[in-house]
């Protein structure tokens, strides 16, 4: 296997696993809780392994990138070490998840879950920027479809916090994840020229 292909693979990997535990952990609300805060209770383990393996996977396939376009190999490699810091500083309880946690946001952030916040700010820049240089790279439908995809990923930030907002979030992410696999996809074909 490449090491663009796993750059394939990452974003799948992430959305199955994000998803499965999204709607079987109990008391996780997609509607209310980012996949973030699978992170929290008994079985966090599985959504932090799902960060930092995802996120490696990205940097790894941000290095085959290299030889296409550095800037966008360098923005693909951003996010896969935002996402691995989110996995290892992980976000505060609240939103009554995990069980016992207050109803509304954490009164205050911890350390570690600024951290997290910080980590996941990182991931987006590297991820919408890595949108945009695609754009200019890429060709074709590939070209439309990474711009969109860069433009999607910033909608959100308007409206967290609010009602709809982490759907809108999960919606706009899948997107993302998507993206991100048909960009690896098409790099990795011989017939793409450098």
């Amino acid at each position: 296997m490449s090491r663009i292909a796993c750059g394939v693979v990452a974003g799948p990997l992430y959305l199955v696993i994000g998803y499965a535990q999204a709607f079987t952990r109990e008391g996780f609300d997609p509607s209310r809780h980012p996949f973030s805060m699978l992170s929290l209770g008994s079985l966090g383990w599985i959504q932090i392994a799902n960060f930092i393996v995802s996120g490696a996977l990205f940097v790894i396939a941000a290095t085959g990138m290299a030889k296409h376009t550095k800037w966008g190999a360098r923005l693909i490699g951003l996010m896969g070490v935002g996402m691995i810091l989110g996995g290892v500083f992980v976000a505060d309880p609240g939103l009554g998840f995990p069980a016992g946690a207050p109803e509304g946001p954490p009164a205050s952030m911890s350390w570690h879950g600024a951290l997290h916040a910080v980590a996941f700010g990182l991931a987006m820049i590297g991820w919408i920027g890595a949108c945009f240089v695609f754009a200019r790279r890429l060709g074709g439908w590939l070209a439309v479809m990474s711009g969109l995809t860069g433009v999607l990923l910033m909608v959100p930030m308007a409206f967290l916090g609010n009602p709809g907002g982490t759907v809108l979030l999960y919606v706009v992410a899948t997107i993302g994840w998507l993206w991100t696999s048909v960009v690896s996809l098409k790099l990795n074909r011989p017939a793409f020229s450098s």
